[in-house]
């Protein structure tokens, strides 16, 4: 009676234990199916550990640490899967290897996946299009700039901008709501020149997208927003945290477009005076770049130093910001000379110290810059005001409304229109002379008598100006209170 009894109570509990383990299967795959991922992980290991060579097991295990930011853990489970002919196995094993640097690996896997897709008639735009991000991210694996990072801080992406501290020379950062000061607007950053008359901004669209626009600054007002061109602002896709170097040519600005590798990424284009447009953006590449959002870049060219900020490894509301030494011009590292751990160790900046060079007096002066630029203190953010007008030393008017003469006001009418002119005269002066630089001799010929012309012309307008702003202050000093 007694070994009957223990018979039926074994019995009962392997029977208990199997029903356990398929209840808590079942809730790991609805948790799966629902995208939960973190719950389903630990339950999927343990089955993984049992049954090692199941390919579903092993596919739903990967997945789970894909998904939960553990590509480097998803890759073994994942290739077993693939092995065993699992479903969608190459999938997520390809966009793991994507993750991990190891594009080669990605394209050869997404390369056999699309051929059996198209062998079963299925459709192949969704590894199509994670191919091209592989492809992408090899071709700039194999330019990654030879550039020495110097330091690094985690920040609250609520208060990414202030953390930036660029010299007053480097122009100003602001939040869209913060700058023009509106209730009614979205956007995302505004980014205004040194010399405060152009204005770069992103603001959203009908459709959820921010596009990029610039404005230019007159004497009675900011002009209206342009919208910059579609090879920018790519059709369904975001274009945010404008930066303009000096030179008034160069932008850098950040996009999720097709050409990203994920999220966003930061690019890089250059205005063409002839043309009156932008040259096709470049993707800058490696290490600023990476599967994560990497945006805003900055170059503080008076303190010769580089900003931009990365969510790569980082958790929910926070950027990791890089300050880096620019490059007179690029240099990049060798990418058949070295081991590929290395570079792509320097590909991700695992470990800043491993971008320097043997030269750590130009590494202590880099850090002394950022140190004094760190200790100055926060500067109040510009507001968007209609124009800048000084009185005198105790009076600059900024609207219309400020004026107490109705004579000097509609006097400052005339010179923001004058002024405005004269601009548009200074414009072409520039063109011409630009022009002038790239003709031959018969070319220089023609152009000289206009560049002459429009000399003179400037210069008649500019002294002109001035007369008219002294009369505008001798008017309205006779009506202040």
């Amino acid at each position: 009676m007694n070994k009957i009894f223990r018979l039926f109570f074994l019995l009962a509990f392997a029977w208990g234990g199997l029903t356990t383990s398929a209840q808590t299967l079942n809730q790991a795959k609805k948790w799966y199916e629902e995208g939960d991922y973190e719950k389903a992980k630990p339950v999927f290991a343990r089955f993984v550990k049992s049954y090692p060579n199941n390919g579903n097991y092993n596919l739903w295990y990967g997945v789970c640490c894909l998904k939960t930011g553990d590509a480097a853990g998803a890759i073994p489970p994942l290739e077993k899967a693939v092995k065993r002919r699992t479903p969608s196995g190459q999938l997520y094993l390809g966009q793991a290897y994507n993750e991990q640097y190891r594009y080669e690996e990605a394209i050869e896997t997404f390369e056999a996946y699309i051929t059996d897709l198209a062998k079963r008639k299925r459709s192949t735009a969704e590894a199509d299009s994670l191919l091209a991000i592989s492809r992408l991210g090899l071709r700039l694996l194999r330019g990654v700039e030879e550039v020495q990072v110097i330091d690094s801080f985690v920040v609250d992406k609520q208060e990414l901008l202030e953390a930036y501290r660029l010299s007053p020379e480097s122009g100003t950062l602001a939040t869209y709501q913060d700058y023009f000061d509106q209730e009614d607007g979205e956007g995302g950053t505004v980014y205004e020149n040194e010399l405060g008359n152009r204005l770069y901004y992103s603001a959203l669209q009908a459709d959820s997208t921010l596009q990029i626009f610039a404005s230019s600054k007159l004497l009675d007002r900011w002009s209206q927003g342009k919208t910059l061109p579609d090879n920018i602002n790519e059709a369904g896709a975001n274009a945010n945290y404008p930066y303009m170097l000096s030179d008034g040519m160069t932008l850098y600005y950040a996009s999720d477009g097709k050409e990203s590798l994920g999220g966003y990424d930061i690019f890089v284009t250059r205005y063409n005076t002839n043309s009156d447009t932008y040259l096709t953006p470049e993707n800058v590449g490696m290490p600023f770049n990476s599967p994560y959002n990497d945006y805003l870049y900055a170059i503080d060219e008076y303190n010769n130093l580089g900003w931009f900020a990365s969510d790569r490894y980082q958790p929910e509301g926070k950027a990791c910001i890089y300050i880096f030494i620019p490059n007179a011009s690029k240099q990049v590292y060798n990418y058949e000379g070295m081991a590929q751990d290395s570079l792509i160790g320097l590909a991700r900046l695992d470990a800043i110290a491993a971008t320097w060079k043997a030269n750590p007096s130009a590494i202590a002066a880099a850090k002394a810059r950022l140190q004094a630029a760190l200790q100055d203190k926060p500067r109040d953010i510009k507001r968007h005001y209609d124009f800048e007008f000084i009185i005198d030393d105790s009076h600059t008017y900024h609207e219309l409304n400020d004026f107490h003469s109705e004579e000097a006001k509609e006097s400052y009418r005339q010179y923001a229109q004058a002024e405005a002119n004269l601009r548009r005269q200074q414009h072409k002066l520039d063109d011409l002379r630009q022009q002038y630089q790239q003709a031959d001799q018969a070319g220089k010929d023609n152009l000289t008598p206009a560049i002459l012309d429009l000399e003179q012309l400037t210069r008649r307008l500019d002294a002109e100006l001035r007369q008219a702003a002294i009369e505008i202050r001798r008017l309205e000093k006779q009506h202040q209170p």
